[in-house]
């Protein structure tokens, strides 16, 4: 079934394993507020089971605030474990490279949570490994995003040892009061107001082969994690996975009909053509994209015009002035006026 909106975008109830521990670790009753939000311990321990996903995200915005610990997704990712991602974990602990586990968490990771942009772009001496929650309706989601990032440096960890770090990281959201935690666990730049959350890695360390595949068994994992994936997708159309592939480039690379062709292993006239036949274009998606990201990002104060054309892949502030102007019929400055709440 293809997901078109949050309601219909789910999430496997095992990735709520790690925030079940946080709050039983505190003595909290995890059970109440599981029930608040219409879930219970027994269908969260079904490591199959299927949530919606906005109501985890809603879920783990709340524990934070009832713990008081603005920092939570930081703390649990940066404590999982390869298991709390079920088969999928297990296969990319058996990754030969860092990259061959990072490309697997990007293939496979639709098995475990649908709406999700995840993937890897390639440059000559790092990778950029790219993860963001679709729909930007579903906000806040902070310690999803921050979860996120810190589960998947730690997995790396897992595999490559604890010295192990990523060049950069990029969040989406406002930077915190304090971020001396995120530095402690990160050990790297951070980077907040950025159009997606990224991990940037050094190509010289993800390509170093860090363990013997067993082959056999990676043959059996990925069989079985495929078995799931199938239960979850669908065929996708064209404009929905070019859509995806502009998110993970846009303000990180320029984005081109060659550039977008050749990911989708089209000739770039069979890709206009296509998409031409199902009413839309490269120009028309990358253009909505803006919009949706651009009027997410206006709502916050704290991020200037400047600073967003720069994430929307703008030369400058006058270019991006112009194009929201003709997307609302508003200036930018009416526009934040009026929806400002961040």
């Amino acid at each position: 079934m293809k997901q078109t909106s949050s309601n219909l975008a789910t999430i496997r109830a095992v990735v709520f394993s790690p925030m079940i521990r946080a709050l039983d670790e505190k003595g909290r009753m995890a059970d109440v507020l599981l029930a608040r939000h219409g879930l219970s311990r027994a269908r969260i321990h079904d490591p199959y089971a299927i949530i919606s996903l906005i109501r985890y995200v809603e879920i783990f915005e709340a524990v934070a605030r009832q713990l008081k610990e603005p920092a939570l997704g930081l703390r649990i990712g940066g404590n999982s474990r390869p298991t709390d991602l079920g088969p999928l974990g297990l296969l990319i602990s058996a990754a030969p490279t860092l990259r061959s586990a990072f490309t697997r968490l990007s293939e496979f990771i639709s098995a475990l949570q649908g709406a999700t942009r995840v993937g890897l772009q390639h440059h000559k001496t790092m990778t950029a490994w790219t993860y963001q929650v679709e729909d930007s309706s579903i906000w806040p989601r902070v310690q999803d995003t921050e979860f996120s990032l810190a589960a998947a440096c730690q997995l790396a960890r897992s595999l490559a040892g604890s010295s192990w770090s990523p060049l950069e990281v990029h969040f989406e959201h406002d930077e915190p009061e304090d971020c001396s935690a995120h530095h402690r666990f990160f050990r790297a730049p951070l980077l907040f107001r950025q159009p997606a959350n990224r991990l940037l890695l050094l190509n010289a360390d993800i390509d170093r082969v860090i363990q013997t595949e067993d082959c056999n068994l990676t043959q059996i994992l990925e069989h079985h994690v495929r078995d799931l994936l199938a239960e979850r997708m669908g065929e996708t159309d064209l404009a929905r996975r070019v859509e995806r592939i502009i998110a993970l480039y846009l303000g990180h690379e320029k984005i081109s009909v060659e550039r977008l062709a050749a990911d989708l292993g089209l000739a770039p006239r069979t890709l206009q053509r296509n998409l031409g036949r199902e009413g839309t274009s490269v120009r028309q998606l990358l253009r909505e994209h803006r919009q949706k990201i651009a009027k997410l990002q206006m709502q916050s104060n704290k991020i200037s015009q400047a600073e967003i054309a720069h994430a929307l892949g703008y030369s400058d502030g006058t270019v991006f002035w112009r194009a929201f102007k003709d997307w609302t019929g508003t200036a930018p400055t009416k526009f934040r006026k009026r929806n400002g709440k961040r």
